[in-house]
């Protein structure tokens, strides 16, 4: 019995809950709320499967209300998504499951995030400005912003760690090591955020370039641009005449006409328009720089072997933390994740320890 995908259900089924919970629209939260009853049903199915007694089902696990922790401090779209996704591990999960126990698929087992979007747009009770809102919070920086914090820790540490522990090999005055450590977070940090801002920049430009070329195809052949629409609609399964009457309607007022086909045959949405570019190299610095700092820390008071011992500490416990808040997206072991990190990154630090002593018993020679 594969335990791990019932409490994947488990967990789905809590996270949705917690959502439904603190959503202000009642519609809205009605939607979450059946989408924890569909995880909470294939987690019976599974037992039931197995013969497993339903009282004896798993709590929501440490994973899970850690989640419901970060949404109670930065909100619940944060929480909406990791959980969006996590939802194709999940299926991944669930047809392997099936495929070991030669059970019958169900279309409910794959594409969770599809099931979600269909509930609302069949639900009469969910109006057309909340299906919008949903779909902002579905392409919101939830889950990627978690991600990108951690990731951006885990690189300033684990850069600065071996940097630092290479001058610390060559050398063993601590005045030297803590100004290249020093260096090395200013350094990797504008570098990360200029990257940051340049990358922000260059995607909202190329799109703004994209818009201004599609209002000067609709000024020049509204005719051909309503043909394009009305084919769009068709490839959607819209009847012919009811796309044809739609790309009509849309066509003759120019401006929602601009924004439908920008959306529509672009696949560009306003809001990606919005991000500031600012916010996220100022972002990418902070979270670089707290990652970069760890392994400097003991050489502000301590020298030689002492202080590569104490920062080595320190940059593991760092990187246990780390490999830990990984799990919150691909759902392995803490112990598993958080070891691994450890392992790899005092491996990095060990080889450049080595090679910095090397380079300075050669020069010193």
């Amino acid at each position: 019995m594969n335990l791990k995908t019932i409490q994947t259900e488990i967990d789905a089924s809590f996270l949705y809950g917690i959502l439904a919970d603190h959503e202000e629209d009642k519609n809205v939260a009605a939607v979450f709320r059946e989408m924890s009853e569909i995880e909470q049903g294939h987690a019976l199915a599974f037992a039931k499967k197995f013969n497993l007694n339903p009282a004896n089902l798993p709590k929501p696990s440490g994973r899970a209300k850690t989640l419901a922790l970060i949404g109670r401090i930065l909100g619940y779209d944060y929480v909406l998504g990791v959980l969006l996704d996590t939802e194709k591990s999940i299926s991944t999960a669930i047809a392997g499951a099936r495929h070991r126990t030669k059970s019958s698929s169900s279309i409910s087992d794959t594409a969770h995030v599809t099931i979600l979007k269909n509930i609302l747009n069949s639900s009469k009770t969910v109006s057309g400005s909340n299906l919008a809102r949903f779909e902002k919070r579905h392409r919101s920086v939830g889950g990627n912003a978690l991600r990108a914090a951690v990731l951006g820790g885990n690189d300033g540490l684990v850069s600065n760690f071996s940097l630092v522990m290479g001058i610390a090999g060559a050398t063993s005055g601590q005045d030297e090591v803590l100004l290249t450590g020093l260096a090395g977070l200013l350094a990797g940090a504008l570098s990360m955020a200029l990257g940051e801002w340049i990358s922000v920049r260059s995607s909202q430009e190329l799109y703004e370039n994209q818009m201004n070329l599609e209002m000067e195809e609709l000024e020049a052949n509204p005719a051909g641009e309503e043909k394009e629409l009305a084919l769009i609609y068709l490839s959607k399964g819209i009847p012919e005449a009811q796309a044809a009457q739609m790309a009509k309607e849309v066509i003759e007022n120019k401006g929602h006409a601009h924004e439908i086909l920008v959306k529509e045959e672009l696949g560009i949405n306003s809001e990606d328009l919005k991000g500031s570019a600012m916010e996220a190299a100022i972002t990418s610095f902070i979270l670089f720089a707290i990652g970069a700092i760890i392994p400097v820390i003991p050489f502000f008071f301590l020298g030689g072997l002492k202080a590569v011992f104490f920062s080595a500490l320190l940059s593991a416990i760092g990187l246990f933390g780390i490999g830990s808040a990984i799990t919150l997206f691909t759902g392995k072991s803490v112990w598993y994740s958080g070891f691994r990190q450890v392992l790899f990154g005092l491996m990095a630090a060990a080889i450049t320890f080595w090679i910095g002593k090397w380079i300075g018993v050669s020069i010193a020679g």
